[in-house]
């Protein structure tokens, strides 16, 4: 992972961003921390999968063990959040070393600052990101128009 690699002068990076951008540099700080949090809750979910294995949770019924068990997919989806960030920060990250920090990677113009302010990590331009996420849209409507079927389809040809 970027962050290992990183190192003592990384975290400091990540303080100056957090000064750059006017952010809190506890949160900056703290999400560059997700890494080390993730592999500590992997050894976590480690254990109890051996403890259960062993019986210690005792006798759970289908209602405890469902409720367990979306818990645990709660628990696994903040974790996948949590690395995304952290990936889209290291990112961020390289591209400040670049020199190519703040650019749109569409249009190239710069990204406005209180876009950075509110998403640091951002590669997109406002307008840019606008036509992006209507594209997506677009697309995923017409493959589910595609993959529709009519009950009016005209069999004869």
């Amino acid at each position: 992972m970027a962050q290992a690699e990183r190192g003592a002068g990384g975290d400091q990076a990540i303080v100056d961003v957090g000064r750059l951008l006017g952010r809190d540099v506890e949160l900056v700080a703290e999400l560059a921390q997700v890494g080390d949090a993730d592999a500590q809750d992997a050894g976590e979910a480690e254990g109890e999968l051996a403890r259960a294995a062993e019986g210690e949770r005792g006798v759970a019924d289908v209602g405890e063990t469902s409720e367990a068990d979306i818990q645990d997919d709660i628990e696994f989806a903040l974790i996948q959040m949590k690395a995304e960030t952290l990936s889209k920060i290291d990112e961020a990250l390289a591209r400040l070393e670049e020199g190519a920090y703040g650019n749109c990677f569409e249009c190239g113009e710069e990204i406005s600052e209180q876009r950075l302010r509110a998403l640091p990590f951002a590669v997109r331009c406002r307008e840019c990101e606008e036509v992006r996420e209507n594209a997506l849209l677009r697309e995923r409507w017409l493959s589910q128009r595609r993959g529709s079927t009519s009950l009016f389809l005209d069999v004869s040809s």
